[in-house]
Parts: C-alpha cells; sequence; structure tokens
C-alpha cells in the first residue's frame, strides 16, 4: 500500500546513485520531493523588446537575417553570432559553447530565442534556441536548487512521476474556516501549481498558500511553546494598590504619552497574573522607558515586593539610580546603587538592608548576581538593554527570588515582524512616540572634504557652551582599512582646540575604571569632546552633547548608527547628528539617504532589516531565525501577522484540542516535539 512516507526509491527512475543526491538535498521520503519547492521561475511568454528592461531575461520570436558566424577560443569554447529580425529591432544574438546551430539558423527561418538583453548593446546573450514559431506547453517553468549530475529537467520529471503515483494522497492540513476566509487553495492543486504552473496568477495563489501554511505552522509552535512555559512558570499574583499608583503618576512633572499608557497597562496586567510575566519592553532613544520602569517597580513595591533593574555599565547604572531616586523615594520607596565600585561597609549596610526587607530597589551591574546579593522577597526583575547581558547572568539574578516577574528593556528597536517571530515566546510592548517637545535630532551626510566646515560648525556649538562627541570606527591604524582611527582622530583634534577646548579620548581597551573616569570628565563637562569607538552606543546621558560627528558612517550599520545619533538630543537644545562618509556602493549611500530622512528608530530597523535581511540583522549563528521554503518574513509581514492572530486565538481555544479538523496541526505539534500525544488529550 502506498504512503507519502516512502522512501524516495519508490519513485520511477529513482535508482540508489539518483536517491543518494536527493538526500544530500534532504529529500528522502516522497512527501520530501513534492514539498521540495521551486526557488523561481523561467518566464516563456513572448515579449515586445520596446517594454522590456535593460538586462532583463526575455523570449522573443524573430526571422535569421544573416548567417550564424562561429569563432573558437580556448580549449572547446566556442561563440556563435547571428543578427535576428525582431519586430523593428535588427539585434545580434550570442550563443556560447552551442556550435551545431550554425547548421540549424538558415536566413528567413523564424527562431524563438531566450536570454538576457542588452538594451545598450541592443544585443541578446542567448541562452536557448528554438528554429519555429512560438511554442511552449507552459509560460512559467520551475526552477529547483539542485546538485550536479542531477539537473533542473530530471527534477522536474521526477516529481511528475510522484505526483502520478501519490498526488491523490496529499492531504489538506489547514481547517476550512481559513481556506473560505482568505480564499486559499487546496493542498494538493495549490502544489500541483507550484510544479507545474499554468500562468503567473496560478503561481501567486499557490505561493500565498504556502506562505501562510508555513507561517502558521511557524506561529503554532512558538504560541505552544509560549502556553507551556506560561503555565508552568508560576508566578505571583502582585496585589498592587492602584490608587497609590495613580497618586505617583499624578505627581510626575509630566504626563504620560498613550504609548506609555498602552504599555504601563499591559506589564500590571501581566503583575496582577498568577503566571510570571516574560515580557520585552521596546522602545526609542528617549521615548521613556525608565518612567514605564519605575511605574512597574512602585507597583511591585506597593503589593509588599522588592525590585531590582540590572543594567551593563556603572555609568548607565548611576544614571538609572539618580532618576529613579529622584521619582520613588518622595513616595516612600527606598533605593540602593550597587556596583563593582561599592566596597566595604558601605557594600555590607547595602547587602544586610536587602536581605532584612529594609530595601524597596537595588540598581547595578551584573554585581547583582553576586553570591552574596540575598532578596527578602523579589517581586519584580527588570534588566536594561537586556542583550548586553548573557542568557545566564539573567536567569542567575531571576532566581533570586520565587518566580518573580521579569521585564527586558531595549533601546535598539526591533522591527514588529523579527519581534513577533524572534521572541514569540515572549510578550513584546512597544513605546512608539517619543514625548511632546522633544526635538528631533537634525541629522546631515557630509563628505570627508568637508571636515573644515564641519569643525567650525563644532566650535560655534562648543563656544556656547555645549559639547560633541566623534565617533570613529577602528582605534589603531590598520593597513587593509583605510579609515579614520580614533588615537589619529584624537590628535587631531587635540591640536586642532588646543588651549580652548579639552578632548577627551575613549575606546574598548580601556581598563573598566578608565573608561568610568572619562566619562564621568565629560558628564561634567570637564572635556568637551569625546573622541571614541562605539562603546558609547548604549546607557550615556550627557544631556549638554548637541553635536554627534561619526567618521566613515558607511561603516556601521543602520541600527548601530541610530543609537549612536541618539547619544545627543537628550536635553532642551538643538541637537545635530554629521555623518562623514564617502559610501562607494549603492547600498551604502541608501544607508546614509535613510539617516537624513528619519529620526524614528522603528522606520530605520525595518529599512535595515529589507537591505540586509532577517539573518543578517541578528547575526545569522546566533539568531535561531526560522527558514522557510517560500516565505519571505519581510516582504511578507501581513501574513505574518495574520498567521500569528491566528495562531494565538487556536492555541487559547478548547476546540482547538478536540475537534477533529484541527487534528492536522495537533499532529504538527506533536512530531514537532512541543507536546506528547498523551498532553493533547
Amino acid at each position: 500500500m502506498k504512503a507519502l512516507t516512502d522512501p524516495i526509491s519508490s519513485i520511477k527512475g529513482i535508482g540508489e546513485e539518483t536517491a543518494a543526491l536527493m538526500q544530500e538535498l534532504k529529500i528522502e521520503t516522497v512527501q520530501d520531493l513534492l514539498e521540495y519547492l521551486p526557488y523561481r521561475y523561467e518566464d516563456y511568454r513572448l515579449k515586445d523588446l520596446e517594454t522590456v528592461e535593460h538586462e532583463e531575461r526575455v523570449t522573443v520570436e524573430g526571422k535569421v537575417h544573416s548567417l550564424p558566424v562561429v569563432n573558437y577560443f580556448g580549449k572547446k569554447k566556442s561563440r556563435l553570432t547571428v543578427k535576428v529580425l525582431i519586430g523593428r529591432y535588427l539585434i545580434s544574438v550570442t550563443f556560447f559553447n552551442q556550435p551545431y546551430l550554425k547548421s540549424k539558423l538558415q536566413i528567413n527561418e523564424t527562431v524563438t530565442v531566450t536570454g538576457k538583453w542588452d538594451r545598450n548593446r541592443q544585443t541578446i546573450n542567448g541562452t536557448e534556441c528554438h528554429v519555429g514559431a512560438y511554442q511552449s506547453e507552459n509560460e512559467y517553468e520551475p526552477v529547483y536548487s539542485v546538485k550536479a549530475p542531477l539537473t533542473v529537467k530530471r527534477m522536474r520529471r521526477y516529481i511528475g512521476n510522484a505526483f502520478n503515483d501519490y498526488g491523490h494522497l496529499i492531504e489538506e492540513n489547514l481547517p476550512e474556516q481559513f481556506l473560505s476566509l482568505y480564499k486559499l487553495p487546496d493542498r494538493a492543486p495549490a502544489l500541483r501549481s507550484m510544479h507545474f504552473p499554468v500562468s503567473a496568477q496560478d503561481v501567486k495563489r499557490a505561493r500565498r498558500r504556502f506562505v501562510y501554511e508555513e507561517f502558521l505552522f511557524f506561529q503554532l509552535k512558538m504560541q505552544a511553546l509560549r502556553k507551556i512555559q506560561r503555565e508552568q512558570s508560576k508566578g505571583m499574583s502582585q496585589k498592587y494598590q492602584l490608587n497609590k499608583l495613580n497618586e505617583l503618576i499624578s505627581s510626575l512633572p509630566f504626563s504620560l504619552t498613550s504609548a506609555q499608557k498602552m504599555v504601563v497597562n499591559e506589564i500590571l496586567t501581566d503583575m496582577k497574573s498568577p503566571y510570571r510575566m516574560n515580557r520585552l519592553l521596546q522602545g526609542d532613544v528617549g521615548s521613556g522607558k525608565t518612567v514605564v520602569a519605575a511605574i512597574a517597580l512602585f507597583a511591585s513595591f506597593s503589593a509588599g515586593y522588592q525590585g531590582a533593574l540590572m543594567v551593563p555599565t556603572e555609568i548607565l547604572a548611576e544614571q538609572h539610580a539618580a532618576s529613579l531616586k529622584e521619582l520613588l523615594e518622595p513616595a516612600g520607596l527606598k533605593t540602593a546603587l550597587l556596583t563593582s565600585s561599592i566596597k566595604g561597609k558601605k557594600r555590607r549596610e547595602i547587602l544586610s538592608d536587602l536581605k532584612e526587607g529594609r530595601l524597596d530597589l537595588l540598581i547595578g551591574t551584573h554585581a547583582l548576581i553576586q553570591d552574596d546579593v540575598n532578596f527578602n522577597q523579589l517581586g519584580l526583575v527588570i534588566t536594561d538593554e537586556q542583550h548586553r547581558f548573557g542568557v545566564e547572568q539573567r536567569r542567575v539574578l531571576r532566581e533570586k527570588g520565587e518566580n518573580p516577574d521579569v521585564l527586558f528593556m531595549t533601546a535598539t528597536p526591533i522591527p514588529r515582524t523579527l519581534a513577533i517571530s524572534v521572541f514569540g515566546e515572549m510578550d513584546v510592548s512597544t513605546i512608539n512616540e517619543l514625548p511632546a517637545g522633544r526635538k528631533t535630532i537634525e541629522t546631515y551626510w557630509a563628505k570627508h572634504q568637508m571636515l573644515e566646515r564641519i569643525l567650525s560648525f563644532m566650535e560655534k556649538e562648543l563656544q556656547k557652551g555645549r559639547q560633541a562627541y566623534v565617533i570613529c570606527p577602528l582605534i589603531e591604524e590598520s593597513e587593509k582599512l583605510d579609515l579614520e582611527n580614533v588615537l589619529d582622530v584624537h590628535s587631531m583634534l587635540t591640536h586642532h582646540f588646543a588651549g580652548r577646548y579639552r578632548v577627551g579620548l575613549m575606546h574598548g581597551r580601556l581598563p573598566a575604571d578608565e573608561k568610568d573616569e572619562v566619562m564621568k570628565q565629560f558628564s561634567a563637562n570637564e572635556s568637551q569632546i569625546l573622541v571614541s569607538t562605539t562603546v558609547v552606543e548604549v546607557g550615556v546621558n550627557v544631556p549638554n552633547a548637541t553635536v554627534m560627528v561619526i567618521y566613515d558612517a558607511e561603516r556601521f550599520g543602520l541600527a548601530q548608527l541610530h543609537q549612536l545619533r541618539g547619544r545627543v538630543g537628550r536635553g532642551s537644545e538643538q541637537s545635530y547628528c554629521i555623518l562623514l562618509a564617502d559610501p562607494k556602493t549603492e547600498n551604502g549611500k541608501e544607508r546614509m539617504k535613510i539617516m537624513t530622512e528619519t529620526n524614528d528608530g522603528f522606520v530605520v530597523s525595518e529599512k535595515d532589516l529589507e537591505l540586509r535581511g532577517p539573518g543578517d540583522f541578528f547575526g545569522r549563528k546566533q539568531s535561531g531565525m526560522p527558514e522557510f521554503k517560500v516565505a519571505d518574513m519581510v516582504h511578507d509581514y501581513r501574513a505574518l501577522e495574520v498567521a500569528r492572530d491566528d495562531a494565538a486565538k487556536l492555541i487559547a481555544s478548547e476546540s482547538f484540542w478536540k475537534d477533529e479538523e484541527y487534528r492536522p496541526l495537533r499532529n504538527y505539534l506533536e512530531r514537532t516535539g512541543v507536546f506528547s500525544g498523551e498532553k493533547l488529550d
């Protein structure tokens, strides 16, 4: 009895050698072969050269206008050239290594030619030639990824044989409600259309179905994992005092934005639930994440719990400690700062107060996860710039309490497309608006020869009592890369501003205490210019700095440029970012253009994703990015969002776990190891 799980050798024409080649492509069963989809299609429709773009692949019909000429070169290599009249165009068509065509191409003979059109030279670099009028069984032919000696034509034949013998066994795996709602074709005919399309419309309809199918199955897995995590992570229902919380919010010197109010409600709902919060809070630089964190920490305090805030650097810890103390201590919450610099008696007092419950909030660096740091009753853990900490560090802090709620914060905007995929097992809150009255940072792209003008502009800002950052991509001169380096630039600026302004130097090779000293001097305006590598990318808050100059800006990614730009514009004065760049590529020019056109970190991150692709956006190896056969997370993001919403509703509904129509989806979850069969019933 035939089954889709039969080995690939069951297909007519596939012997041991071919089966071994197929296995290298991860095709082991008949089902694998049927689902081995083309990565593109050849378009064999006749085109009019009037409408064809330069270097577009075309199929045209015409008449031979001259006898073909063959030239031989190298070992067994040849080039055949022939003039062909196509409509009103008399063009040259060239075929490489097809000398046998010479005897077939007679003057006035009708021919069909396929190849790449060179509009400038009025030539076609031919790949296929058929003597006679245009005839094509299919307007579109699939192209598969194959390994020699396997060819695309052989692959098409094997897939055709597989359909003939097994096509009737292909079962539907999507519920009727979705097929009907989204007007999707059934699985078997859609699969046939992907392999043997009749028209472009045919491929489009079939592809739409498989994009949704891939996304729905992926999101089902993510939502199911989230359900398990949620139900297995018994949290604490934090019964915070709403009246006190409202008093705190009313006492703020500013009104919360709509986005801040929305995310505060999302966080408070999580804290009140019996499940442990596992939420990512993302917001652009200056969007007001710290205030949201303060409200959450106060809510936990009003419920009788302690809070912890862990940040990656001492400077950032000090900044957070100062702002949270100002916000929360008038409301009765006692705060303390713990970093590796705090030692002796002061440290012992902090640890004693923490353990005995006399301290309500501890802010610090990774010093918070040392063994001797013990909380009395930890209720909320917040990690700022969470990607700077390892998984293990975050876990250790979480385990300082009994199932505390966890909030991760990041100022690196993640496109929604990736947030709902990569962080599918987390809840994501987004602050997507800036507080009223914040001035937009003016961003300019300048060439290196304009440096004198830039230094003059910088001097005008310094004369007003402002400060400036100058960012470089390298520490020392490199023979391989002709980039401005931080040591040379520091030397040049020190000389240029000698006797007028002090220039600080910061880079990754400085010891931690020296870095802190350099930053303290800049924060206190003891140095007016800070020349640095990207170590200032995150968490430096100097409201008096109004100028950011970035050398060789084309060497940085969009997200990184946006983060660097966010170091200025933190005070009430107008701020400026100048990108010094001479990009050689179109991609580099496009990045500079995007930076000058928008200050919105989410727009920047979406553009970054489009330019780099999802794998490169996170780093392909570390990202755990899903690989899809048909779907594209960037271009098909609307389908991804729809599939995510559908998957979330399915997993949350009782009928999903019982009704027969959902069995194929439940079987998928079993096969992928999300649930065992016993847990499904």
